[in-house]
């Protein structure tokens, strides 16, 4: 690619966030968003001149942001008091406190989760995403309306202070 990488992250770097904010949170979601664009800059050279840039700095957002996932799964949980041996601690106590919009997001299964991610806060089309996650556009926007309609039936259950109606 002829492009330097600078306006590639300066184009997209918003697509990217919101992206690995919808598979990871708020919290992860920078980090996330530096290993996008680490592992972009060391393929960019081998990337075809005709590439779609967007869908393919998405692809690597959200293989990124599933590392991050699977990797905060491996860490430790704080916790006031110790378990008994032998209970599992739950960590969605804490969500259905402070329920957001990304906790909901990240509540859906994960085709309709990356499907509203890619399509409704990267703004990739659905053939697009249907090219990210495999199968057709048809599926691909399906996955997304039924996102979406989990989306209103769960998220109206919460005011603006995460207080449930």
């Amino acid at each position: 690619m002829d492009e330097p990488f600078e306006h590639v992250v300066r184009r997209h770097g918003a697509t990217v966030l919101r992206v690995c904010r919808s598979v990871v949170g708020h919290h992860d979601a920078q980090d996330a968003w530096a290993e996008t664009f680490l592992a972009a800059l060391r393929a960019w050279p081998a990337l075809d001149a005709g590439a779609n840039v967007e869908a393919w700095l998405v692809t690597i957002a959200r293989r990124k942001a599933l590392d991050t996932v699977r990797g905060s799964a491996r860490r430790a949980v704080p916790v006031d008091v110790l378990p008994e041996a032998g209970e599992r601690v739950d960590e969605a106590d804490g969500v259905a406190d402070g329920l957001d919009l990304w906790a909901a997001l990240g509540a859906l299964p994960e085709r309709q989760r990356r499907a509203v991610a890619l399509h409704h806060l990267g703004g990739l089309p659905y053939p697009e995403v249907a090219e990210v996650l495999g199968g057709t556009p048809a599926a691909a926007r399906r996955a997304g309306a039924d996102g979406i309609a989990t989306l209103r039936r769960t998220y109206a259950r919460w005011d603006d202070e995460g207080e449930p109606r």
